[in-house]
């Protein structure tokens, strides 16, 4: 298969949450594939650094932060230092996010509230830090992850869930907040990815994870890079009058 490419993301500043991992890394390598300069954080460390050193090393720049995301002073300082660094941030990717499996008689109002934050919370004050930047700019486009988990109704993560829908919620919010900026906000709800943390924790079996596949109307195990190539387009220039909209990609599983 031959993917586009976007030459409109070029030299422009890219900042990604949860970028050192599964979903997030290949976001963070299409980007830099793209000739854009990545900024991305994540609590992760040797694996950002190893993400970082193969972006340099394919002749792009790629600039590694280790920060919690639930921290949001650290987490608006460093898309300061990107800021900084990189030039204005043109496209926030808002990816970071934990889906751990619970039981409802099992969530205290601390897990709840930490779910909330590691999901949720941190996309709207990465966005609200980013928002001057990109004013500046005159142009700017925020991805948002959410997933499918929401819609289907997924009874082992109902904090996961909420958030997610939370972020569609948000989404439409900040795409009419800051529509008169010319800054483009949209989400994107991936379905079954088969990360490596995936296969690790839950399909960890041959089986299941061809029981997803079968599940799907498109017969082909879902990648990251699959996710990455639409938050690439809503990135770019391409999708210069798209706003306010969700974009599921889950092969049809839902």
């Amino acid at each position: 298969m031959i993917f586009a490419t976007y030459p409109s993301l070029a030299g422009r500043a890219v900042f990604v949450s949860g970028g050192a991992t599964g979903i997030g890394a290949d976001i963070v390598r299409a980007f830099a594939l793209n000739h854009a300069k990545v900024a991305f954080v994540d609590l992760e460390a040797e694996a950002g650094k190893a993400i970082a050193a193969e972006i340099a090393g394919m002749g792009e720049a790629a600039l590694f932060f280790r920060c919690d995301v639930t921290n949001i002073k650290a987490l608006q300082q460093t898309i300061a230092e990107a800021g900084a660094e990189f030039g204005p941030i043109a496209v926030l990717v808002n990816n970071a996010a934990s889906d751990e499996r619970h039981r409802v008689s099992e969530v205290s109002p601390d897990y709840w509230d930490h779910a909330q934050n590691v999901n949720l919370r941190h996309h709207f004050f990465a966005a609200q830090a980013v928002h001057p930047q990109m004013r500046a700019l005159g142009f700017g486009s925020i991805v948002n992850l959410s997933s499918m988990a929401w819609r289907v109704g997924a009874a082992e993560m109902p904090a996961y869930s909420a958030a997610k829908a939370g972020i569609v919620g948000l989404t439409r919010a900040l795409a009419r907040a800051f529509g008169d900026d010319n800054i483009r906000v949209n989400a994107i709800e991936p379905g079954a990815v088969m990360t490596e943390r995936q296969r690790r924790l839950w399909y960890n079996t041959p089986e299941a994870a061809e029981a997803i596949v079968k599940r799907q109307l498109i017969k082909t195990t879902l990648l990251g890079e699959d996710v990455a190539r639409v938050a690439l387009f809503l990135g770019a220039d391409d999708s210069r009058m798209i706003t306010k909209q969700s974009i599921t990609v889950d092969a049809g599983l839902r």
